[in-house]
């Protein structure tokens, strides 16, 4: 027999011949149940001294919750998207205050996954909430084997018995092509990057299904991959034009910030954005409404998306029992600037020799 402690409704189930789910009804007072059958349950309670957890909507005071910015490579979590990692931090910051808890925010940048995970044992903490984004599912694995509740952001598994909370981004791919198609436009290419990262590999899955969806043929010359920092995606963007690469009428870029390079390094070469080549990004970062042309972007809600990972993370505090994975993605929004439609944007003569600046040290 299990020690009480570690009794749960299935063994009250078990005990009284009913189910699970009875058991839950009874305890929580809910239900037509028979009153026979609520004796049952309740003389289960008592002989196995079973004692529900009480249910809560709130942290006990002093309870905290930690936030992993984990930075493996560097490539995608890094200076350039502070803003982006700041949004997340906004949004869990104003849930945990909501609810009582104390947020605190652990950063590893460059070191190993056993080094983050050994950082956790024996921790005073009542959760985590981990940066997903340069992760593997191995590394999920690890950080999830710990027992401690843990969410996952900015990373997505189909088939991965873990807590995620990320973008949708097969619902937003599908809106850049939308409004690509929408412009007459046939010849659609994809900036994508070799760094492997989950929502980098999403979104080209999403940019074949969703060119397929919409009855558009992929030409694999116009299928890009580039580093995915700033320089690193000017660098190879300049290599790619110095083969005398035909380029697409449009191009999708995986994030803003390789947006950032590919646009520099097309008009250094004298191609006219958008007028020779009409461009989209993705993540919406502060530069992309400020740079000439203003880039068209994705805009997901970061400060949402670090808000619905604490209110899941309490929910698996605060239940009674084991919870089944929650996996949930976030929609996005196209915000429309002057990047991607032809003949709406004029530069002015003092425009004319602008480039895109180069993110903030």
């Amino acid at each position: 027999m299990k020690k009480p402690g570690k009794l749960t409704i299935r063994d009250i189930a078990e005990a009284a011949g009913v189910s699970p789910a009875t058991v839950s009804l009874v305890l929580n007072g809910k239900g037509e149940i028979s009153g026979v059958t609520r004796a049952r349950v309740l003389e289960a309670v008592a002989s196995l001294n079973y004692v529900p957890r009480a249910a809560r909507s709130s942290a006990e005071p002093g309870e905290t919750l930690r936030f992993l910015k984990i930075a493996k490579h560097g490539h995608t979590v890094n200076r350039d998207h502070s803003v982006f990692i700041s949004d997340y931090i906004d949004g869990m910051s104003a849930e945990a205050t909501r609810r009582n808890y104390t947020l605190e925010v652990v950063s590893f940048e460059g070191q190993p996954i056993s080094t983050v995970a050994e950082s956790l044992a024996g921790a005073p903490i009542s959760g985590v909430i981990a940066l997903g984004t340069e992760l593997t599912e191995a590394d999920i694995r690890l950080i999830q084997g710990l027992g401690l509740p843990t969410v996952f952001i900015d990373t997505f598994y189909d088939v991965l018995d873990a807590n995620f909370v990320d973008m949708n981004n097969e619902d937003a791919v599908y809106k850049v092509l939308s409004r690509f198609q929408q412009q007459g436009f046939q010849r659609i290419g994809f900036v994508a990057s070799h760094v492997d990262t989950t929502n980098f590999r999403l979104r080209r899955e999403a940019f074949f299904k969703n060119m397929a969806r919409l009855g558009l043929s992929v030409n694999e010359a116009d299928i890009l991959s580039v580093e995915s920092t700033y320089d690193g995606a000017y660098l190879d963007t300049r290599a790619l034009l110095s083969t005398g690469l035909d380029l697409a009428e449009c191009y999708f870029c995986t994030n803003d910030i390789i947006a950032y390079g590919f646009i520099r390094a097309l008009r250094e070469h004298g191609v006219a954005i958008p007028d020779d080549v009409s461009i989209i990004g993705f993540d919406n970062l502060p530069q992309s409404a400020t740079m000439e042309p203003g880039l068209t972007t994705i805009d997901v809600s970061k400060r949402k998306i670090g808000n619905l990972a604490v209110t899941i993370l309490n929910d698996l505090i605060a239940a009674a029992e084991p919870q089944p994975p929650v996996k949930i993605l976030v929609g996005a929004d196209l915000v429309l600037r002057a990047s991607h439609e032809r003949g709406l944007w004029k530069p002015t003569r003092s425009r004319l020799q602008k480039t895109v600046r180069q993110p903030a040290e």
